[in-house]
Protein backbone atom coordinates (compact mmCIF):
# COMPACT_ATOMS: atom_id res chain seq x y z
CA UNK A 1 0.00 0.00 0.00
CA UNK A 2 1.19 3.61 -0.96
CA UNK A 3 2.55 5.85 1.88
CA UNK A 4 -0.09 8.83 2.15
CA UNK A 5 1.37 12.49 1.60
CA UNK A 6 0.57 13.27 5.49
CA UNK A 7 3.16 10.57 6.18
CA UNK A 8 5.38 11.88 3.65
CA UNK A 9 5.30 15.29 5.16
CA UNK A 10 5.77 13.96 8.58
CA UNK A 11 8.83 12.25 7.51
CA UNK A 12 10.60 15.88 5.79
CA UNK A 13 9.41 18.31 8.98
CA UNK A 14 11.84 16.30 11.13
CA UNK A 15 14.54 16.65 9.32
CA UNK A 16 14.15 20.13 8.18
CA UNK A 17 13.47 21.20 12.29
CA UNK A 18 16.56 19.31 12.79
CA UNK A 19 18.30 21.53 10.03
CA UNK A 20 17.03 24.79 11.71
CA UNK A 21 18.11 23.02 15.19
CA UNK A 22 21.61 22.80 13.88
CA UNK A 23 22.04 26.25 12.69
CA UNK A 24 20.07 28.23 15.09
CA UNK A 25 23.46 27.64 17.66
CA UNK A 26 26.26 29.33 15.07
CA UNK A 27 23.83 31.28 13.70
CA UNK A 28 23.30 32.66 17.43
CA UNK A 29 26.93 32.97 18.24
CA UNK A 30 27.45 35.00 14.79
CA UNK A 31 25.06 37.34 15.79
CA UNK A 32 26.64 37.43 19.70
CA UNK A 33 30.08 38.40 17.71
CA UNK A 34 29.32 41.00 15.89
CA UNK A 35 27.26 42.43 18.68
CA UNK A 36 30.78 42.27 21.26
CA UNK A 37 33.01 43.55 18.20
CA UNK A 38 30.96 46.59 17.58
CA UNK A 39 30.58 46.98 21.51
CA UNK A 40 34.17 46.85 22.23
CA UNK A 41 35.10 49.10 19.15
CA UNK A 42 32.26 51.97 20.36
CA UNK A 43 34.45 51.60 24.00
CA UNK A 44 37.59 51.69 22.73
CA UNK A 45 36.70 54.79 20.59
CA UNK A 46 35.09 56.94 23.55
CA UNK A 47 36.47 60.11 23.42
CA UNK A 48 37.93 61.92 26.46
CA UNK A 49 37.03 66.04 26.73
CA UNK A 50 39.85 67.42 29.06
CA UNK A 51 39.24 70.28 31.44
CA UNK A 52 41.60 72.02 29.60
CA UNK A 53 43.08 71.63 26.13
CA UNK A 54 46.96 70.52 25.55
CA UNK A 55 46.91 73.54 23.00
CA UNK A 56 44.75 76.63 24.11
CA UNK A 57 44.40 78.56 21.09
CA UNK A 58 44.00 81.59 23.85
CA UNK A 59 47.08 80.62 25.42
CA UNK A 60 50.57 80.12 23.68
CA UNK A 61 53.11 77.24 25.52
CA UNK A 62 55.93 78.73 26.75
CA UNK A 63 58.39 77.34 24.99
CA UNK A 64 58.63 73.71 22.68
CA UNK A 65 61.45 70.98 21.81
CA UNK A 66 61.85 71.73 18.22
CA UNK A 67 64.00 69.57 15.10
CA UNK A 68 62.88 69.75 11.64
CA UNK A 69 64.11 66.12 10.58
CA UNK A 70 61.04 64.39 8.53
CA UNK A 71 60.48 61.71 6.46
CA UNK A 72 63.73 59.94 5.45
CA UNK A 73 65.80 62.48 7.63
CA UNK A 74 68.19 61.48 10.45
CA UNK A 75 70.43 63.39 12.75
CA UNK A 76 72.02 60.17 12.64
CA UNK A 77 73.47 60.73 8.81
CA UNK A 78 76.02 63.41 8.25
CA UNK A 79 74.33 63.93 4.66
CA UNK A 80 71.04 65.26 6.12
CA UNK A 81 70.94 68.56 5.43
CA UNK A 82 67.60 70.36 5.97
CA UNK A 83 66.46 73.11 4.18
CA UNK A 84 65.09 76.48 4.95
CA UNK A 85 62.34 76.04 3.31
CA UNK A 86 61.53 73.16 5.46
CA UNK A 87 62.38 75.00 8.42
CA UNK A 88 60.05 77.78 7.65
CA UNK A 89 56.78 75.95 7.03
CA UNK A 90 57.36 74.71 10.46
CA UNK A 91 58.41 77.35 12.33
CA UNK A 92 55.24 79.40 10.80
CA UNK A 93 53.52 76.88 12.51
CA UNK A 94 55.12 76.59 15.33
CA UNK A 95 54.50 80.62 15.67
CA UNK A 96 50.59 79.70 16.11
CA UNK A 97 51.34 77.86 19.34
CA UNK A 98 54.27 79.20 20.88
CA UNK A 99 56.77 82.12 21.22
CA UNK A 100 60.14 79.97 21.97
CA UNK A 101 61.78 76.86 20.68
CA UNK A 102 64.58 74.78 21.96
CA UNK A 103 67.32 73.21 19.66
CA UNK A 104 70.05 70.27 20.25
CA UNK A 105 72.51 70.97 17.69
CA UNK A 106 73.96 73.90 15.01
CA UNK A 107 74.91 71.23 12.13
CA UNK A 108 72.95 69.64 9.53
CA UNK A 109 71.40 72.90 8.38
CA UNK A 110 69.88 73.94 12.13
CA UNK A 111 71.89 76.72 11.91
CA UNK A 112 69.47 78.29 9.97
CA UNK A 113 66.79 78.21 12.47
CA UNK A 114 67.76 81.40 14.59
CA UNK A 115 67.47 83.35 11.51
CA UNK A 116 64.59 81.98 10.43
CA UNK A 117 62.80 81.89 13.72
CA UNK A 118 63.35 85.58 13.67
CA UNK A 119 61.55 86.05 10.61
CA UNK A 120 58.28 84.05 12.36
CA UNK A 121 58.84 86.01 15.73
CA UNK A 122 60.28 83.61 17.46
CA UNK A 123 62.76 83.00 20.27
CA UNK A 124 65.19 80.50 20.66
CA UNK A 125 66.80 78.40 23.06
CA UNK A 126 70.07 77.43 20.80
CA UNK A 127 71.73 74.07 21.93
CA UNK A 128 75.09 72.75 21.59
CA UNK A 129 75.10 68.93 20.88
CA UNK A 130 78.53 67.56 22.34
CA UNK A 131 79.58 63.90 22.36
CA UNK A 132 83.11 62.30 22.47
CA UNK A 133 84.53 64.03 19.61
CA UNK A 134 85.90 66.94 20.07
CA UNK A 135 86.46 68.24 16.63
CA UNK A 136 82.68 68.44 16.41
CA UNK A 137 82.11 69.55 19.62
CA UNK A 138 84.56 72.08 18.77
CA UNK A 139 82.60 72.97 15.75
CA UNK A 140 78.96 73.20 17.15
CA UNK A 141 80.21 75.60 19.88
CA UNK A 142 81.86 77.87 17.56
CA UNK A 143 78.55 78.03 15.28
CA UNK A 144 76.70 78.65 18.54
CA UNK A 145 78.94 81.38 19.81
CA UNK A 146 78.57 83.16 16.32
CA UNK A 147 74.23 82.72 15.86
CA UNK A 148 74.33 84.11 19.24
CA UNK A 149 76.41 87.33 18.64
CA UNK A 150 74.39 87.50 15.31
CA UNK A 151 71.20 87.20 16.51
CA UNK A 152 70.75 88.98 20.14
CA UNK A 153 67.36 89.43 20.18
CA UNK A 154 66.23 86.04 18.53
CA UNK A 155 68.96 83.47 21.06
CA UNK A 156 67.77 84.15 24.31
CA UNK A 157 69.79 81.61 25.80
CA UNK A 158 72.79 78.87 25.24
CA UNK A 159 72.41 74.89 26.35
CA UNK A 160 75.45 73.99 25.98
CA UNK A 161 75.11 69.71 26.08
CA UNK A 162 72.77 67.87 26.24
CA UNK A 163 72.37 64.85 28.66
CA UNK A 164 76.17 64.37 28.25
CA UNK A 165 77.04 63.12 31.43
CA UNK A 166 73.70 60.54 31.25
CA UNK A 167 75.52 59.42 28.36
CA UNK A 168 78.84 59.18 30.18
CA UNK A 169 80.49 61.34 27.29
CA UNK A 170 82.36 63.86 29.01
CA UNK A 171 83.10 64.47 32.68
CA UNK A 172 81.50 67.08 35.01
CA UNK A 173 84.76 69.35 35.26
CA UNK A 174 85.39 69.29 31.57
CA UNK A 175 82.23 70.43 30.54
CA UNK A 176 82.30 73.43 33.41
CA UNK A 177 85.39 74.67 31.70
CA UNK A 178 83.70 74.63 28.64
CA UNK A 179 80.96 76.26 29.93
CA UNK A 180 82.58 79.01 31.60
CA UNK A 181 84.94 79.57 28.17
CA UNK A 182 81.62 79.71 26.43
CA UNK A 183 80.21 82.23 28.72
CA UNK A 184 83.16 85.01 28.47
CA UNK A 185 81.84 85.05 24.82
CA UNK A 186 78.49 85.77 24.56
CA UNK A 187 76.25 88.02 26.48
CA UNK A 188 73.29 85.73 26.74
CA UNK A 189 72.79 83.44 29.74
CA UNK A 190 74.52 80.00 29.39
CA UNK A 191 73.62 76.62 30.95
CA UNK A 192 73.47 72.42 30.90
CA UNK A 193 70.58 69.96 30.08
CA UNK A 194 70.42 66.60 31.87
CA UNK A 195 67.97 64.42 34.02
CA UNK A 196 67.64 65.69 37.58
CA UNK A 197 69.32 62.55 39.23
CA UNK A 198 72.34 63.85 37.03
CA UNK A 199 72.19 68.02 38.91
CA UNK A 200 72.11 66.41 42.10
CA UNK A 201 74.89 64.13 41.58
CA UNK A 202 76.79 66.72 39.78
CA UNK A 203 76.44 69.99 41.96
CA UNK A 204 79.92 71.08 41.55
CA UNK A 205 78.32 72.48 38.01
CA UNK A 206 75.42 75.12 39.15
CA UNK A 207 78.65 77.61 39.92
CA UNK A 208 79.15 77.19 36.21
CA UNK A 209 75.48 78.29 34.79
CA UNK A 210 73.33 80.97 34.59
CA UNK A 211 70.10 78.83 35.09
CA UNK A 212 69.55 74.99 35.72
CA UNK A 213 67.89 73.10 32.62
CA UNK A 214 66.59 70.18 34.13
CA UNK A 215 64.71 67.43 32.42
CA UNK A 216 61.70 65.25 33.99
CA UNK A 217 60.24 62.87 31.63
CA UNK A 218 57.73 60.38 34.21
CA UNK A 219 57.26 58.01 31.52
CA UNK A 220 61.55 57.36 31.83
CA UNK A 221 62.07 57.43 35.25
CA UNK A 222 63.84 54.07 36.78
CA UNK A 223 60.13 53.54 38.68
CA UNK A 224 57.58 54.76 35.95
CA UNK A 225 55.45 57.35 36.69
CA UNK A 226 51.35 56.81 36.08
CA UNK A 227 50.18 59.19 33.55
CA UNK A 228 47.86 60.36 35.65
CA UNK A 229 50.58 61.09 38.74
CA UNK A 230 52.85 62.84 36.03
CA UNK A 231 52.34 66.67 36.47
CA UNK A 232 52.82 66.19 40.41
CA UNK A 233 55.85 64.41 39.96
CA UNK A 234 57.54 67.11 37.50
CA UNK A 235 56.46 69.37 40.49
CA UNK A 236 58.12 67.63 43.07
CA UNK A 237 61.14 66.97 41.52
CA UNK A 238 61.25 70.33 40.53
CA UNK A 239 60.67 71.35 44.38
CA UNK A 240 63.57 69.28 44.84
CA UNK A 241 65.82 70.75 42.89
CA UNK A 242 65.13 73.78 43.50
CA UNK A 243 65.79 73.39 47.24
CA UNK A 244 69.22 71.51 46.25
CA UNK A 245 70.31 75.16 44.15
CA UNK A 246 68.87 78.02 46.43
CA UNK A 247 69.43 81.32 44.29
CA UNK A 248 68.94 79.36 40.68
CA UNK A 249 65.86 79.58 38.33
CA UNK A 250 65.25 76.06 37.88
CA UNK A 251 63.76 75.38 34.11
CA UNK A 252 62.07 72.51 33.16
CA UNK A 253 63.84 71.91 29.59
CA UNK A 254 62.08 68.66 28.97
CA UNK A 255 58.87 67.24 29.79
CA UNK A 256 56.15 64.97 27.90
CA UNK A 257 54.43 61.75 27.44
CA UNK A 258 54.89 59.49 24.40
CA UNK A 259 51.45 58.54 22.25
CA UNK A 260 52.65 55.55 21.12
CA UNK A 261 54.74 52.72 21.78
CA UNK A 262 55.42 49.83 24.93
CA UNK A 263 54.35 50.31 28.68
CA UNK A 264 56.65 50.72 31.06
CA UNK A 265 55.04 48.95 34.63
CA UNK A 266 52.42 51.49 34.61
CA UNK A 267 53.38 53.99 32.78
CA UNK A 268 51.40 54.12 29.27
CA UNK A 269 52.28 55.59 26.52
CA UNK A 270 48.73 57.08 24.24
CA UNK A 271 47.14 59.58 22.49
CA UNK A 272 44.55 60.70 25.50
CA UNK A 273 48.02 60.30 28.23
CA UNK A 274 49.58 62.49 26.36
CA UNK A 275 47.25 64.73 25.96
CA UNK A 276 46.92 64.44 29.87
CA UNK A 277 50.11 64.86 30.63
CA UNK A 278 50.65 68.21 28.24
CA UNK A 279 47.40 69.65 29.62
CA UNK A 280 48.60 69.07 33.32
CA UNK A 281 51.93 69.89 33.47
CA UNK A 282 51.06 73.80 31.48
CA UNK A 283 48.23 74.19 33.83
CA UNK A 284 50.92 73.64 36.47
CA UNK A 285 52.98 76.16 35.45
CA UNK A 286 50.55 78.58 34.71
CA UNK A 287 49.79 78.31 38.63
CA UNK A 288 53.08 78.10 40.30
CA UNK A 289 55.01 80.25 37.72
CA UNK A 290 57.81 78.23 36.59
CA UNK A 291 59.53 78.25 32.80
CA UNK A 292 58.75 75.22 31.15
CA UNK A 293 59.66 73.41 27.60
CA UNK A 294 57.41 70.68 26.35
CA UNK A 295 59.30 67.49 24.47
CA UNK A 296 58.75 68.04 21.55
CA UNK A 297 56.82 69.80 18.55
CA UNK A 298 56.88 66.76 15.85
CA UNK A 299 56.86 63.35 16.07
CA UNK A 300 60.63 62.03 15.23
CA UNK A 301 60.19 58.76 13.10
CA UNK A 302 63.99 58.19 12.43
CA UNK A 303 64.57 57.98 16.60
CA UNK A 304 62.14 54.82 16.33
CA UNK A 305 65.74 53.14 14.53
CA UNK A 306 67.31 53.43 17.52
CA UNK A 307 64.65 54.00 20.50
CA UNK A 308 61.86 51.99 19.42
CA UNK A 309 58.26 52.98 18.84
CA UNK A 310 58.33 55.26 21.95
CA UNK A 311 61.15 57.34 21.17
CA UNK A 312 59.56 58.81 17.80
CA UNK A 313 55.64 59.50 19.30
CA UNK A 314 56.88 62.91 21.51
CA UNK A 315 55.77 65.00 19.02
CA UNK A 316 52.49 67.13 19.60
CA UNK A 317 52.59 67.23 15.44
CA UNK A 318 52.82 64.04 13.44
CA UNK A 319 55.79 63.26 11.75
CA UNK A 320 54.84 63.02 8.14
CA UNK A 321 51.43 65.51 7.63
CA UNK A 322 52.44 67.97 10.30
CA UNK A 323 49.16 68.10 11.51
CA UNK A 324 48.29 68.70 15.43
CA UNK A 325 47.35 65.60 17.39
CA UNK A 326 44.86 67.45 19.73
CA UNK A 327 42.90 70.29 17.26
CA UNK A 328 41.90 73.07 19.95
CA UNK A 329 37.96 72.27 20.53
CA UNK A 330 37.78 68.40 19.68
CA UNK A 331 37.79 65.74 21.97
CA UNK A 332 40.43 62.95 22.38
CA UNK A 333 40.33 59.19 21.16
CA UNK A 334 43.44 56.91 21.40
CA UNK A 335 41.63 54.93 18.40
CA UNK A 336 40.46 57.81 16.13
CA UNK A 337 39.67 55.98 13.10
CA UNK A 338 37.69 53.23 15.51
CA UNK A 339 34.56 52.88 13.06
CA UNK A 340 36.58 52.21 10.43
CA UNK A 341 38.68 49.46 12.63
CA UNK A 342 35.26 48.27 13.70
CA UNK A 343 34.22 47.73 10.18
CA UNK A 344 36.79 46.00 9.35
CA UNK A 345 36.96 43.97 12.91
CA UNK A 346 33.21 42.95 11.77
CA UNK A 347 34.06 42.15 8.18
CA UNK A 348 36.92 39.67 9.42
CA UNK A 349 34.09 37.74 11.57
CA UNK A 350 32.02 37.51 8.58
CA UNK A 351 34.95 35.54 6.72
CA UNK A 352 35.80 33.68 9.76
CA UNK A 353 31.74 31.93 10.35
CA UNK A 354 31.62 32.36 6.32
CA UNK A 355 34.71 29.94 6.13
CA UNK A 356 32.67 27.60 8.82
CA UNK A 357 29.86 27.34 7.44
CA UNK A 358 31.27 26.95 3.97
CA UNK A 359 33.81 23.87 5.51
CA UNK A 360 30.15 22.36 6.85
CA UNK A 361 28.31 22.72 2.95
CA UNK A 362 31.68 20.80 1.40
CA UNK A 363 32.06 18.48 4.54
CA UNK A 364 28.75 17.42 5.84
CA UNK A 365 29.12 16.82 9.83
CA UNK A 366 27.95 17.50 12.62
CA UNK A 367 30.40 19.70 14.71
CA UNK A 368 29.35 20.08 18.59
CA UNK A 369 28.51 23.05 20.44
CA UNK A 370 32.43 23.52 21.46
CA UNK A 371 33.20 23.77 17.89
CA UNK A 372 31.38 26.39 17.23
CA UNK A 373 31.72 28.65 20.35
CA UNK A 374 35.40 28.25 19.32
CA UNK A 375 34.83 29.57 16.09
CA UNK A 376 32.59 32.65 18.02
CA UNK A 377 35.82 33.02 20.36
CA UNK A 378 38.24 33.17 17.75
CA UNK A 379 36.38 35.08 15.63
CA UNK A 380 35.23 37.87 18.27
CA UNK A 381 39.18 37.99 19.17
CA UNK A 382 40.20 38.65 15.71
CA UNK A 383 37.25 40.57 15.21
CA UNK A 384 38.49 43.16 18.36
CA UNK A 385 42.08 42.96 17.56
CA UNK A 386 42.24 43.48 14.24
CA UNK A 387 42.17 47.22 14.30
CA UNK A 388 43.97 47.36 16.91
CA UNK A 389 47.03 45.75 15.19
CA UNK A 390 46.66 47.18 12.14
CA UNK A 391 46.82 50.36 14.11
CA UNK A 392 50.21 49.52 16.25
CA UNK A 393 51.45 48.30 12.77
CA UNK A 394 51.25 51.42 11.18
CA UNK A 395 53.28 52.90 14.46
CA UNK A 396 55.72 50.09 15.15
CA UNK A 397 56.86 49.30 11.67
CA UNK A 398 60.28 50.99 10.82
CA UNK A 399 61.96 50.65 7.46
CA UNK A 400 61.75 47.78 5.08
CA UNK A 401 62.48 44.66 7.73
CA UNK A 402 59.98 45.99 9.84
CA UNK A 403 56.88 46.57 7.71
CA UNK A 404 57.98 42.92 5.98
CA UNK A 405 58.02 41.34 10.04
CA UNK A 406 55.16 43.07 11.44
CA UNK A 407 53.09 42.77 7.82
CA UNK A 408 53.85 39.54 7.69
CA UNK A 409 52.79 38.67 11.74
CA UNK A 410 49.46 41.12 11.12
CA UNK A 411 48.28 38.26 7.67
CA UNK A 412 49.16 35.36 9.46
CA UNK A 413 46.93 36.66 12.77
CA UNK A 414 44.40 37.28 10.09
CA UNK A 415 44.81 33.89 8.34
CA UNK A 416 44.81 32.03 11.61
CA UNK A 417 41.36 32.27 12.88
CA UNK A 418 39.87 31.76 9.47
CA UNK A 419 41.82 28.22 8.35
CA UNK A 420 41.41 27.94 11.77
CA UNK A 421 37.13 27.86 11.46
CA UNK A 422 38.03 25.47 8.55
CA UNK A 423 39.83 23.27 11.12
CA UNK A 424 37.38 23.22 13.97
CA UNK A 425 34.33 22.27 11.66
CA UNK A 426 35.68 19.57 10.08
CA UNK A 427 37.69 18.13 12.84
CA UNK A 428 41.00 18.61 11.61
CA UNK A 429 44.01 18.67 13.75
CA UNK A 430 46.56 21.54 13.99
CA UNK A 431 49.27 21.67 11.13
CA UNK A 432 53.16 20.56 12.34
CA UNK A 433 56.55 21.78 11.13
CA UNK A 434 57.20 18.15 9.93
CA UNK A 435 53.58 18.34 7.41
CA UNK A 436 54.89 22.23 6.59
CA UNK A 437 58.96 21.35 5.91
CA UNK A 438 59.19 17.98 6.52
CA UNK A 439 60.65 15.49 3.92
CA UNK A 440 58.46 12.83 1.59
CA UNK A 441 55.68 11.15 3.32
CA UNK A 442 55.52 13.30 6.10
CA UNK A 443 55.11 16.87 3.99
CA UNK A 444 51.42 17.43 3.44
CA UNK A 445 49.66 17.21 -0.12
CA UNK A 446 47.15 19.67 0.79
CA UNK A 447 47.39 23.06 0.10
CA UNK A 448 45.02 23.95 2.99
CA UNK A 449 46.92 22.64 5.36
CA UNK A 450 49.76 23.84 4.23
CA UNK A 451 48.57 27.67 4.29
CA UNK A 452 47.44 27.31 7.48
CA UNK A 453 51.06 25.87 8.45
CA UNK A 454 52.61 28.72 6.77
CA UNK A 455 50.84 31.08 8.94
CA UNK A 456 51.51 29.20 12.52
CA UNK A 457 55.39 29.02 11.46
CA UNK A 458 55.57 32.64 11.12
CA UNK A 459 53.58 33.34 14.19
CA UNK A 460 55.90 31.19 15.99
CA UNK A 461 59.18 32.45 14.05
CA UNK A 462 57.85 36.07 14.40
CA UNK A 463 56.83 35.51 18.12
CA UNK A 464 59.84 34.28 19.31
CA UNK A 465 62.22 36.88 17.78
CA UNK A 466 59.83 39.20 19.82
CA UNK A 467 60.40 36.91 23.05
CA UNK A 468 63.83 36.66 22.61
CA UNK A 469 64.03 40.49 21.79
CA UNK A 470 61.84 41.02 25.66
CA UNK A 471 64.57 38.86 27.39
CA UNK A 472 67.68 40.32 25.92
CA UNK A 473 67.12 43.97 24.80
CA UNK A 474 63.46 44.76 26.26
CA UNK A 475 63.87 48.95 26.57
CA UNK A 476 62.49 49.52 23.22
CA UNK A 477 60.85 46.00 22.24
CA UNK A 478 56.91 46.55 21.69
CA UNK A 479 54.62 43.82 22.85
CA UNK A 480 53.16 41.68 19.88
CA UNK A 481 50.12 41.38 21.98
CA UNK A 482 47.42 41.69 19.67
CA UNK A 483 48.53 39.99 16.11
CA UNK A 484 49.73 36.93 18.45
CA UNK A 485 46.32 36.79 20.17
CA UNK A 486 44.36 36.78 16.73
CA UNK A 487 46.64 33.67 15.75
CA UNK A 488 46.70 31.39 19.28
CA UNK A 489 43.54 31.08 20.25
CA UNK A 490 42.26 29.03 16.77
CA UNK A 491 45.43 27.17 17.29
CA UNK A 492 44.95 26.58 20.88
CA UNK A 493 41.22 25.77 20.02
CA UNK A 494 42.12 23.25 17.55
CA UNK A 495 44.57 21.51 19.78
CA UNK A 496 42.20 21.66 22.60
CA UNK A 497 39.18 20.02 20.61
CA UNK A 498 40.91 18.25 17.46
CA UNK A 499 44.24 17.25 19.25
CA UNK A 500 47.02 15.62 17.17
CA UNK A 501 47.10 11.42 16.82
CA UNK A 502 49.32 10.08 19.48
CA UNK A 503 53.28 10.21 18.38
CA UNK A 504 56.87 11.69 19.29
CA UNK A 505 56.98 15.00 20.03
CA UNK A 506 58.81 17.16 17.77
CA UNK A 507 61.87 18.63 18.42
CA UNK A 508 61.33 22.24 16.87
CA UNK A 509 57.98 22.47 18.60
CA UNK A 510 59.20 21.59 21.88
CA UNK A 511 62.19 24.33 21.51
CA UNK A 512 59.97 27.04 20.63
CA UNK A 513 57.87 25.92 23.57
CA UNK A 514 60.65 26.45 26.02
CA UNK A 515 61.70 30.09 24.36
CA UNK A 516 58.31 31.08 24.84
CA UNK A 517 58.57 29.89 28.84
CA UNK A 518 61.38 31.18 29.28
CA UNK A 519 60.37 34.63 27.97
CA UNK A 520 57.23 34.45 30.01
CA UNK A 521 59.07 33.75 33.20
CA UNK A 522 61.63 37.01 32.52
CA UNK A 523 59.15 39.11 31.59
CA UNK A 524 57.09 38.57 34.77
CA UNK A 525 60.16 39.45 36.95
CA UNK A 526 61.40 42.40 34.77
CA UNK A 527 57.81 44.15 33.54
CA UNK A 528 56.35 43.96 36.85
CA UNK A 529 52.72 42.68 37.23
CA UNK A 530 51.52 46.74 36.57
CA UNK A 531 52.48 46.19 33.22
CA UNK A 532 49.16 44.82 31.86
CA UNK A 533 51.07 44.60 28.21
CA UNK A 534 53.62 42.54 29.56
CA UNK A 535 50.82 40.06 31.08
CA UNK A 536 49.21 39.51 28.31
CA UNK A 537 51.83 38.82 25.82
CA UNK A 538 52.75 36.56 29.06
CA UNK A 539 49.45 34.93 28.52
CA UNK A 540 49.80 34.44 24.99
CA UNK A 541 52.87 33.38 25.11
CA UNK A 542 51.95 30.75 27.35
CA UNK A 543 49.31 29.56 25.10
CA UNK A 544 51.88 29.30 22.09
CA UNK A 545 53.93 26.93 24.53
CA UNK A 546 50.91 24.54 25.54
CA UNK A 547 49.99 24.50 21.95
CA UNK A 548 53.18 23.62 20.84
CA UNK A 549 54.14 21.20 23.74
CA UNK A 550 50.73 19.05 22.65
CA UNK A 551 51.83 18.79 19.04
CA UNK A 552 53.34 15.12 18.16
CA UNK A 553 54.66 14.06 14.91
Amino acid sequence: MPASPISHVQHILPARRTDLVSLRTPLTLFLISLGAIATAWWWLGIPVSLVRAPIDPNDKVQCISYAPFRNNQTSLSPATQVSPEQVAEDLAQLAKITDCIRTYATDLGLDQIPGLAAKAGLKVIQGIFLDRDRKKNATQVETAIRLAKEYPDTIIALVVGNEVLLRKEMSASDLAAMIRAIKAQVSVPVTYADVWEFWLSNRELSDAVDFITVHILPYWENIPIRAENAAAHADEMRRQIAAAFPGKEIFIGEIGWPSEGRMRESALPSRVNQARVVSEVLDLARREHFRVNLFEAYDEGWKREIEGTVGGSWGLFDSEERTLKYPPGLPISNFPSWKLQMCGGLALAILIFGAAWLTLRRKPREPGFAAWLAVGVSATTAGILFGVAAQRLLYESYGTGGWLVWGSLLVAATASPVFGANALVSGRAPPSFLELLGPKGYHTESMLVTLHGLALAVTIVVGTAAALGLIFDPRFIDFPFAPLTMAAVPFAAMTLLNPPTKGMRPLAESIFAGIFVAATVYMLFNEGLENWQSLWTCAVFILLAMTLWRARA
